[in-house]
Formats: C-alpha cells, sequence, structure tokens
C-alpha cells in the first residue's frame, strides 16, 4: 500500500456478547502503522477498522467510522497534530483521541491535553503498554507516559500563579475532592477505588461529575484544571 493511500476496513464486527474497540491507526510512517495494525490485529479485544497516513485522512476516518479510538501521531508531515486533533474530536465527540508520537516537549503534551486527548504515549512504549493504553482509552480513562506526566504537572506548576479558587465554588464534594486528588496522581478508576474503598463504577460517577463541574472534556482536563486553579 502506498504511504499516501487511505485504507478501510470494511470486515463486520465478530459477533459475541464483547464487542471488541474500533480502532484507527494514524501514522505517516508506513512500517511503523502497518506493524502496528498487524500487531494490534492479535488482540482478540481489538478492532483495526481502518488506517491513514495524514491529519486530514484522520479527520475523514472520524467521520466516516467513528471509531472508538483514534491513535494518532503528533508529528507527521504537515505539522497540524493538534488541529487534526479538534478536528477528529468535532467530527466524533465520542472518539477517544490517543498520542503515540516521539515527542516529549512540553509545549506539545500541554497541547494535545488542552485540544481533548485521552492519553499521550511516547513511541518507545511497548505493545502492552500501548494495547493497555487504547483499551483505557475506550473506556473513558486515561494513560500519560509517565515522563510526559512528570513534563506536564511540571509545566502547569511553572506557570504565572493564579489566586487559588476554593472548591465551593465549583461544588465539589469532600469525596470528589478526594478522588480529585488522585486524578492528579495519575491515578485509574480502579486504584482510585481501591484506595478510596468504593466500585471502580462508583468512581467513575465521580469522575463524570467532576467533568461536568470543572466545564472540561475528559479526567485528563479535570486533572489539569485543578493543578492550574490550585484545587488540590
Amino acid at each position: 500500500m502506498p504511504s499516501d493511500e487511505l485504507s478501510v476496513n470494511d470486515t463486520a464486527t465478530p459477533n459475541g456478547a464483547h464487542v471488541p474497540v474500533r480502532v484507527v491507526v494514524v501514522d505517516d510512517h508506513h512500517l511503523f502503522r502497518s506493524g502496528l495494525r498487524r500487531l494490534l490485529a492479535d488482540e482478540a479485544d481489538l478492532h483495526v477498522v481502518g488506517d491513514g497516513s495524514s491529519d486530514e485522512e484522520a479527520v475523514r476516518l472520524a467521520g466516516a467510522l467513528r471509531p472508538d479510538v483514534i491513535v494518532l501521531d503528533l508529528q507527521m508531515a504537515t505539522g497540524r497534530g493538534i488541529d487534526a486533533m479538534r478536528r477528529v474530536r468535532a467530527q466524533s465527540p465520542s472518539t477517544a483521541v490517543l498520542v503515540l508520537t516521539d515527542s516529549d516537549a512540553d509545549d506539545d503534551v500541554l497541547a494535545a491535553i488542552l485540544a481533548g486527548a485521552s492519553g499521550y504515549l511516547l513511541k518507545s512504549a511497548t505493545l502492552p503498554e500501548i494495547v493497555s493504553a487504547i483499551r483505557a482509552a475506550a473506556d473513558g480513562e486515561s494513560a500519560i507516559a509517565p515522563r510526559v506526566g512528570g513534563i506536564l504537572l511540571a509545566r502547569l506548576r511553572q506557570q504565572e500563579p493564579r489566586a487559588a479558587i476554593t472548591p465551593s465554588e465549583f461544588q465539589l464534594s469532600e469525596r470528589e475532592l478526594d478522588v480529585l486528588r488522585l486524578l492528579v496522581a495519575g491515578r485509574n478508576s480502579v486504584e482510585i477505588a481501591d484506595s478510596l474503598h468504593h466500585s471502580p463504577s462508583t468512581i467513575k460517577h465521580h469522575v463524570a461529575s467532576l467533568v461536568l463541574k470543572l466545564g472540561v472534556e475528559n479526567r485528563v482536563q479535570a486533572a489539569v484544571r485543578a493543578v492550574r486553579l490550585h484545587l488540590v
């Protein structure tokens, strides 16, 4: 397949009680993209429904296929990865975007999170880490490479201080604050549930409430806003 060719897999979704996560892979390096697609095909709960090699293809695939997750490289030839992410989210708001890229530059990390990325991994990640991040993104969780997470928090804390806002201004309960602190620490729903002795479904309910009250799109943005506003 030429490196600039749009590829769509029209294979029917397998029957069964568990519906596979529908994935699109977008990367302008043909060998990396095709190799990742082959490896993901070995995962029974993942179904790669398409792949593309440019920002424009990412947007078209999002609108045409409405996948659960798009795995997107930020550093493609056009250099418009962040803009493409915003357009993907506009085309298909239910699609989670997992960034898989070489860049750990703090500007790229922060811009991707603020644009709505559900996760941010470096291409040095292992296949199990990538698969786990795709599953997490599809389930409304987030996966951020530890080095990237550290960069993000350091960048946020170095920004010009703002006056602290009290949690009461957002009508956050004590339990929601507990959950928010653990989100900022990078914990997922299962880990938060273990820490607070609640079920993961209860924690997901609290996270959904936090996202709504803080006026953000996902749990990663909730953590970013909490740090920026000194809520925790």
